[in-house]
């Protein structure tokens, strides 16, 4: 097997070029990438669907919009808890990232999160690539990685993180956050 560089932590951000109306400028937070696949979920994504409406020992945990996230095509039945817990010790039911940015075992009582978590956010399904997939598509030119912050993760204006994302990055990359939305009507 050849060995991956991990990309755990870091955002995938969809070029303008990405033809799948699943990742359409989509922003994604990778939780595990190594050579058996990779996994994400995608940040910009709200539904109408409220955190209480699925999983009420948690929606007053959760942050604005307090809505759930689709998280990508895979498992739509599927919770997934991604939260932002300051300091060097997490609690007990979540799993570090990558810096302050974890996974939340949604088994685990919510009370004894709680306390510590600075934001937290629910997402309905994942992006799943298998082995070398990602890679191919970072190859063909899908996708920009970048560093992500642990605001990405609860930004209060997700439908805007794609060209908030890019703004930031240096150089060309964050002229690519003025690419209009249809560059026919150019």
């Amino acid at each position: 097997m050849t060995e991956v560089s991990s990309l755990t932590g870091r955002l995938l951000v969809a070029t303008p070029a990405l033809a799948d109306p699943n990742f359409d400028r989509a922003v994604v937070l990778l939780l595990d990438h190594d050579d058996e696949g990779s996994l994400g979920v995608v940040l910009n994504r709200p539904t109408p669907v409220t955190v209480g409406d699925v999983l009420a020992s948690w929606a007053d945990l959760a942050g604005e919009p307090g809505v759930v996230f689709q998280g990508g095509p895979v498992s739509l039945d599927a919770a997934l808890g991604v939260a932002v817990i300051p300091g060097d010790e997490g609690p007990l039911g979540w799993r570090r990232v990558h810096g302050a940015i974890g996974v939340v075992d949604l088994e685990t009582p919510p009370e004894l999160l709680g306390p510590a978590l600075g934001s937290l956010r629910i997402f309905a399904g994942y992006a799943g690539w298998g082995p070398g997939q990602l890679e191919t598509e970072l190859g063909d030119g899908a996708w920009y990685v970048v560093e992500s912050e642990p605001g990405d993760v609860s930004s209060p204006t997700p439908e805007a993180l794609w060209r908030q994302v890019l703004r930031r990055q240096r150089g060309e990359l964050a002229m690519v956050a003025t690419y209009p939305d249809d560059p026919s009507l150019n």
